[in-house]
């Protein structure tokens, strides 16, 4: 299983974009998929999630601005980035916990490679 992640650049502030995440290989099902980020000199922090019900959480600090939806039958998350902060500037990381499609079938997390978001006039 890979995510790939992309959709990362830079924007001035006030600005949007918009983060795509794919899984691929052998998967029998996707249960919660989210977005993290690491600024620099800081850990990763979870920035929003989503259920395979659809049910979603966000940082406080994201809230209304970046709305996390999925496509079940792409594989796929996305982060709409609206009004963007220059405190929002890092690299911003997928995840997926996924279950094999091939024995023993195990459910694990998987992370994407990480896409650098640059908020910056």
């Amino acid at each position: 299983v890979q995510l790939q992640a992309s959709g990362g650049g830079l924007v001035q502030p006030g600005g949007s974009l918009r983060l795509s995440c794919a899984a691929s290989g052998n998967i029998f099902s996707i249960n919660g998929m989210g977005w993290y980020r690491q600024a620099p000199g800081k850990q990763r922090e979870l920035v929003a999630s989503i259920t395979s019900g659809g049910s979603t959480m966000y940082a406080d600090s994201v809230k209304g601005r970046f709305p996390i939806s999925r496509d079940n039958a792409k594989n796929t998350v996305y982060l709409q980035m609206n009004s963007l902060k220059p405190e929002d500037t890092a690299v911003y990381y997928c995840k997926m916990w996924v279950v094999s499609g091939l024995p023993p079938y195990y459910g694990m997390d998987y992370w994407g490679e990480g896409t650098l978001v640059t908020v910056s006039s």
